[in-house]
């Protein structure tokens, strides 16, 4: 008998997977969500290996606002259910992985989600009716769309011969006394690495951290996946010179023989000076990519940095395989290294976007709205309520941003956390004016120093400062037909408070009287030159 395709086949039943299924069943969709595992969750069951996640678990933040509180809880899937929050399941604030693990069990069991466990993808092809998924048994799968939510599951392993004898980061013994007093080279300066590298501070005589690109700080990047305090411990032993190091500069090749790994590396601080290092072992930490295996020829989505991801149109689709779209860490190549759509507090809202683009795109529902009036103080009132409560332009700043069209009559549509490259691309903006707002930080602030008070005392709320501010701040931007006509940003303020009527909201109300295009208002805009 001939299957009939499903609306939507969702890949891996990780946090992203869960996500997108919930909001898939909502929307009263067919849909059935695919996993390798015998739950849900697999990557976490091993990974990371020392097994404290760095996503923030914040459960006392002095406020009872739960969009409020999500800005400091990294760990949970969006619902309508009060009981399925990650505060719920531990309060420490770097929580332990095996919690993570049981919080979505729980979450897919709450919901009844449809998910076939122990049904992995071996093969992926596309027809005019849409994909056929085959999986380990031989049985097939079909659906309209595809959406792959199986994270970065492959390690990612750089082109140095002799590599493949070094000890990979997911097969290293975690058990730091099976190191004492030996001499150990990590690949890598990643959170895997560094986490890997203190957790050996104790046992092993040397250690050294090696990689092409200096460490980057998250605390001064705002990049996340940056190297965390938590893990940078190791940074204290090499700057007080207790026998370990950070290499800076790549690794030639490496070689094992019968007393360990003669590494030859290229310094780049020393004019690319070559020496040949001995070590007792050597752990690859290089981080992960997606697997695109599966996927037949015709139908093989484009690879992009390093092939680690698959190329996505500002739709988070696949760039070259129509119906192919992607949820979860893979939404990342749009903002790689720069945002959060790595992380589970940042892609629940952008698998939140990509359910209201398909609904869209494929089930003719519009992007939800409420209307306004198109008066610059309503829409500044509307502006200012946003910036100062949601999580989603919290998280996923200069990613998405709520959306403000102007109509004919007055009125205005205000839609919210819409992907902001979306947004110059959709139905959404057409021949109209609009505005976009967005959280961000300023455009040089990873070269600013975050703790240098002379840096930041001018922008703290201050209306002539707003522009030049480096911290987090709301940033309004007017649009026509993609090209950006006017920019205001509202001044910092050191707890996030943007909301006082003279420094705020006076200024937010002008810039839209200055803006907003003759015949769209109450009648207090004025006609641009």
């Amino acid at each position: 008998m001939h299957q009939e395709p499903l609306d939507h086949l969702v890949i891996g039943a990780g946090p992203a997977g869960l996500q997108l299924g919930r909001l898939l069943q909502a929307a009263g969709h067919d849909y059935r969500v695919l996993e390798s595992g015998g739950a849900p969750g697999t990557f976490f069951r091993t990974f990371p290996r020392h097994r404290r996640l760095i996503s923030v678990n914040k459960v006392h933040n002095g406020t009872d606002d739960p969009e409020l509180n999500l800005r400091m809880d990294w760990n949970s899937l969006l619902s309508d259910d009060p009981d399925l929050l990650f505060t719920r399941y531990t309060r420490r604030y770097f929580p332990a992985a095996d919690d993570f693990v049981r919080y979505l069990a729980d979450f897919a069991e709450a919901f009844k989600l449809d998910i076939a466990y122990d049904t992995r993808a071996v093969r992926i092809s596309r027809d005019d009716d849409g994909f056929t998924v085959t999986d380990q048994r031989g049985a097939e799968h079909r659906a309209r769309r595809l959406v792959m939510a199986t994270g970065v599951s492959r390690p990612f392993i750089p082109d140095i011969p002799g590599i493949e004898t070094a000890e990979p980061y997911p097969d290293v013994p975690v058990d730091p006394d099976g190191f004492t007093g030996e001499r150990v080279l990590i690949l890598g300066k990643g959170n895997s690495a560094l986490e890997t590298a203190d957790n050996l501070v104790e046992t092993a005589a040397v250690i050294h951290v090696a990689g092409p690109h200096s460490v980057r700080l998250a605390w001064n990047t705002h990049f996340v996946g940056h190297l965390r305090a938590v893990n940078n411990n190791f940074l204290d032993t090499y700057q007080l010179k207790s026998l370990n190091a950070l290499l800076d500069g790549d690794v030639r090749s490496i070689e094992k023989d019968a007393d360990g790994y003669r590494v030859r590396f290229a310094f780049s601080r020393a004019d690319e000076v070559v020496k040949e290092l001995r070590y007792d072992r050597v752990i690859v930490c290089t981080g992960f990519r997606f697997d695109a295996s599966p996927f037949d020829e015709r139908c093989r989505p484009e690879l992009v940095i390093k092939d680690r991801f698959a190329a996505l149109t500002p739709a988070y689709e696949s760039v070259n395989v129509p119906g192919l779209y992607f949820a979860g860490t893979l939404m990342q190549q749009r903002d790689f290294k720069k945002g959060t759509s790595g992380f589970v507090h940042g892609f629940r809202y952008s698998v939140r976007a990509l359910s209201r683009i398909l609904d869209e795109r494929h089930h003719g529902r519009p992007w939800p709205h409420r209307s306004l009036g198109a008066d610059p103080v309503a829409l500044a009132d509307a502006v200012v309520a946003r910036v100062n409560r949601s999580s989603a332009l919290w998280q996923q700043f200069a990613v998405l941003g709520d959306l403000i069209v102007t109509d004919t009559g007055g009125t205005a549509r205000y839609h919210e956390e819409v992907p902001v490259d979306y947004a110059h691309i959709s139905e959404l903006t057409r021949d109209r004016d609009y505005f976009t707002v967005t959280l961000e930080y300023g455009p040089d602030h990873d070269k600013v120093d975050p703790f240098d008070i002379t840096v930041r005392r001018t922008a703290q709320n201050s209306v002539d400062g707003a522009f030049d501010a480096s911290y987090l701040h709301p940033v309004v931007r007017h649009f026509r037909a993609g090209a950006l006509l006017g920019t205001h940003h509202l001044a910092e303020n050191l707890e996030n408070h943007w909301d006082d009527p003279d420094v705020h909201h006076a200024p937010l109300a002008a810039y839209f009287t200055r803006e907003l295009p003759a015949g769209t208002d109450t009648g207090t805009a004025v006609e641009r030159p």
